[in-house]
């Protein structure tokens, strides 16, 4: 073996350890998520007089967390893809990308609905107190 084989060999194990790290982390903000998900949804059916808007922030939040996981995860992606990769992690990372985009712009989306329709229920307020 000679030097630069074992300096790439050390290079592909650091590499593979740092993204296993990341994946690490992607797993852990998508379980928050859902576990957060979870509990505000059960609150919000539980509580009588839950509005449209409760239920779809609790959406919004969950998306926020799938989003940061999949930035996550294509970090991971990127770092083991780094050294000569193959058609499947390429394949795979633009799968996770197009992924994390479709949900960003929706996400997007969804938030400027959302605070077009707070600022339209908070301007019906203030014309009902001026009146």
């Amino acid at each position: 073996m000679t030097g630069a084989s074992t300096v790439e060999n050390l290079l592909h194990a650091i590499a593979h350890c740092i993204a296993l790290g990341i994946e690490a982390v992607a797993i852990i903000i998508i379980a928050a998520g859902c576990l957060e998900a979870v509990l505000e949804i059960t609150r919000t059916v539980l509580r009588s007089g839950a509005t449209n808007r409760e239920r779809r922030d609790v959406w919004l939040k969950m998306a926020r967390w799938l989003v940061a996981g999949l930035t996550f995860q294509m970090a991971a992606d990127i770092v083991n893809t780094s050294f000569e990769p193959t058609w499947d992690e390429v394949g795979r990372l633009g799968a996770i990308a197009v992924i994390r985009t479709f949900l960003s712009v929706f996400l997007d989306r969804e938030v400027l609905d959302t605070r077009n329709l707070q600022r339209d229920s908070n301007a019906g307020v203030h014309r009902d107190a001026a009146a």
